[in-house]
């Protein structure tokens, strides 16, 4: 097959070729202009005529650099610059022969209707080339033929970009099929040669063609209409991508390398969360404000969201050495912003985080440090005890030392009916928070969620990996469930119960449907482009040591009421004698220095007596403590 060089035409070639346009344009103009019979009296001035003509217009060229531009990739931007530059000269070619006709010698160097007719072929003859050009290199380059047909859904600007970017780039190997787009005055319309088709006919399209790809290019597009498009391009292995938001696009122009596979969280996306920001801004505005755990998912997103509230400073507390620094650099040169502290350290030592307490005098704390992979806390009780519990109460007890006004805990859904170690910990850490908040002039509140998206350690992160290696893709059970959220919502929701709490309660956050994780599993694979069972196997390995099926976001013995947020509840719990609490977390953190896993879940099932062992070898403690009763 025939190419072209990949490097670009030389300048001066180009440069050279326009001159050339404009020499047969000239010549071409008397022709036309006495019908192919040039009278004698021109042939004597046509000598003159050409050089002149080709003369003003080098000069054009060279002050508007017509030659500049790469011809493959010629636009309308192009075209729009070769109008200019020609209508530029021609006017010249006018203002000379008025001046020549009236101050000179009182005749036209060019009569006007050649000028004219000059200046419409050289646009003309100039675009044609640059368009032949650009098309016959497309063609040898990446012939039609080979090319795959993709639907682009969104007919406004966003939809006509991405055309045009697919046109432009030589690599790509689509072309476009169809618009598919939900505006009623557009459907059976023609973008740039494109019908435009309702979403309703899409299936229809899928059907009779062979569409490897839709781009989602519509720049406001709700949660529900994207998924919606995404579903039904999955029923036919269609790849999706997305273009991405106009602010991330390099020198505000969209390429074919940014157009990006959509993400599964796109289908577990919901519509955006509606916060009090006055509420929120009014509590944190000029305070300063720890965070700890600083470094981990969701720590960190909290941290960023802060920053909109212009907190005097804030103080990253956490152990993780490389992700404080990467949160610094972050912080500096993609947030600008330089009000904070980071603070190495484990939450677990008194005497670091009381000597922080003293150097920054927090207002609010937000304390997001935890362990909390469940198989790894099954099999190291004394970790869970040492930074879930005993952490937790170290923060808690200094916290109220130095009068923080007010105290977040970021909980989990596995505190809810725990089944393992990491879920009863963190259930353990509540009741202390819970307690805590009746004898403490510190608002201690707690709120508590399910999985987050992207989460470090995550099913999503450990998929996508599994998927990257060319799989198999392991999967716990096949009807094994979870709750997710994203990120960013989890962390707005802690904010905005922070700014409603009147102190010790628990509030749980909606967390929409629980997903199934196979069905995720299947979603990401198709996402990909590859086949489930051809491309990628799904494994069954059976539940890990303390994993239950079905997560819950309330106790048997929990009910919730509303608040103002229609994504916040309020966990209607029972309370704890802070005395009595105090009592069994002594003698629970006693049990630390043995190191003696039994008798550490051992106790832990007595503080939460509903915190019952699946999968676990902690199950014959449930026994043990049944016959005792």
């Amino acid at each position: 097959m025939i190419r072209f060089p990949k490097s670009y035409t030389p300048r001066w070639i180009v440069f050279l070729i326009d001159l050339s346009i404009c020499a047969i344009s000239i010549s071409s103009a008397f022709l036309l202009r006495f019908n192919f019979v040039i009278p004698p009296e021109y042939y004597e001035s046509l000598s003159f005529i050409i050089p002149y003509v080709l003369f003003f217009r080098s000069i054009t060229f060279l002050i508007f650099k017509t030659y500049a531009g790469i011809i493959r990739y010629s636009g309308a931007k192009d075209t729009e610059r070769i109008f200019i530059v020609t209508i530029t000269g021609s006017v010249v070619f006018i203002v000379i022969n008025v001046i020549n006709y009236f101050f000179i010698n009182g005749a036209f160097i060019i009569p006007f209707s050649i000028i004219v007719i000059d200046f419409l072929l050289t646009v003309f003859l100039m675009a044609s080339f640059r368009l032949a050009t650009k098309i016959i290199y497309q063609e040898l380059y990446n012939p039609s033929k080979e090319k795959t047909d993709i639907i682009i859904y969104g007919a406004e600007q966003f939809g006509v970009i991405t055309k045009r970017t697919l046109d432009r780039d030589a690599e790509s190997k689509h072309k476009v099929l169809a618009f598919v787009d939900i505006e009623i005055s557009n459907i059976g319309k023609t973008l740039e040669g494109v019908t435009i088709y309702h979403p309703d006919y899409l299936e229809s399209l899928l059907e009779k063609n062979t569409v490897e790809k839709l781009i989602i290019a519509k720049e406001n597009i709700g949660p529900e209409e994207k998924q919606a498009i995404i579903e039904k391009c999955l029923q036919y292995d269609i790849r999706v991508l997305s273009v991405p938001d106009i602010n991330t696009w390099i020198n505000g122009e969209l390429s074919f390398n940014q157009i990006k596979e959509i993400k599964i969280e796109d289908l577990l996306e919901r519509p955006p969360i509606v916060l009090d920001i006055n509420k929120i801004k009014k509590k944190l505005l000029n305070k300063s404000i720890l965070v700890t755990g600083a470094a981990g998912s969701i720590g960190s997103e909290i941290v960023r969201q802060l920053i909109s509230f212009n907190p005097k400073k804030i103080i990253l507390f956490d152990q993780a050495e490389s992700p404080l620094y990467d949160m610094e650099l972050d912080l500096q040169e993609k947030f600008n912003f330089y009000n904070f502290e980071i603070v190495i350290g484990n939450i677990a030592d008194e005497y670091r985080v009381r000597r922080l307490f003293k150097e920054f005098k927090p207002t609010f704390v937000y304390h997001a440090a935890a362990y909390k992979h469940v198989p790894m806390m099954e099999n190291n009780p004394t970790e869970a005890l040492r930074t879930n519990i005993l952490g937790t109460k170290i923060i808690a007890d200094i916290s109220n030392e130095f009068n923080v006004e007010q105290f977040v805990m970021v909980s989990t859904d596995k505190a809810v009916n725990p089944t393992n170690v990491m879920g009863a910990s963190k259930r353990i850490a509540e009741i202390y928070i819970q307690a805590f908040n009746q004898v403490s002039k510190t608002n201690f509140i707690t709120t508590r969620f399910g999985n987050v998206l992207g989460s470090n350690g995550s099913v999503i992160l450990r998929f996508k990996k599994q998927i990257d290696k060319g799989g198999p893709v392991t999967v716990t059970h096949p009807e094994v469930t979870r709750y997710f959220m994203t990120i960013p919502e989890a962390c707005q929701l802690v904010l905005e119960a922070g700014a409603i709490s009147d102190g010790g309660e628990i509030f749980i956050f909606d967390m929409g449907k629980s997903v199934k994780i196979i069905d995720l599993a299947k979603k990401m694979i198709k996402l990909s482009g590859l086949n489930i069972g051809k491309d990628i196997q799904i494994k069954f390995t059976g539940l890990r040591p303390g994993e239950k099926l079905y997560e819950e976001l309330l106790n048997d013995l929990e009910n919730t009421i509303p608040t103002h947020h229609s994504k916040i509840m309020i966990a209607q719990v029972r309370h704890y004698d802070f005395e009595q609490v105090q009592l069994k977390f002594k003698e629970l953190i006693k049990l630390q220095k043995d190191h003696n896993n039994f008798d550490i879940v051992r106790k832990m099932k007595e503080i939460v007596p509903e915190f019952k062992s699946q999968n676990s070898a902690y199950e014959e403690l449930d026994i043990e403590l049944q016959n005792h009763e």
